[in-house]
């Protein structure tokens, strides 16, 4: 099924997912999986995200950690338009050339009812290949 979009990209169509999909309210949206693959440069992560169907669009927020607990990278999705995301995640400190172990912790939420879901991960980055 396709609409007409009106603003921004008025003259841009999109699809429209299958109306028949039960979306769920804010207090039941999930992240339903998490995945990361590092890039051989050991500078960036691929990010998969995959969420239940939503009525209201969440927030999300992504945070990569050394094993000292400082902070590498971190980054904010807000207002997602599906519930399957695909993110490059840019490491803002050179990871050392033995690579680390680095946890990455995203958080699902609204604005008006705060943190619903959370999901860690750990990534274990390789010795950059130049």
């Amino acid at each position: 099924m396709r609409k007409q979009v009106s603003g921004y990209n008025g003259r841009m169509e999109f699809f429209l997912t299958n109306p028949d999909v039960e979306r769920l309210a804010p207090v039941d949206t999930r992240l339903l999986d998490l995945r990361a693959q590092p890039y051989p440069d050991g500078k960036r992560l691929q990010i998969t995200l995959e969420l239940t169907p939503f009525q209201q669009k969440p927030y999300l927020e992504l945070t990569l950690t050394d094993s000292s607990g400082e902070v590498v990278a971190t980054t904010t999705v807000v207002e997602p338009v599906s519930w399957w995301l695909d993110l490059t995640l840019h490491i803002r400190k050179h990871v050392a050339t033995t690579g680390g172990v680095y946890k990455l912790a995203v958080m699902l939420s609204f604005p008006d009812l705060g943190e619903i879901d959370h999901r860690d991960l750990t990534v274990e980055i390789p010795s950059p290949t130049v």
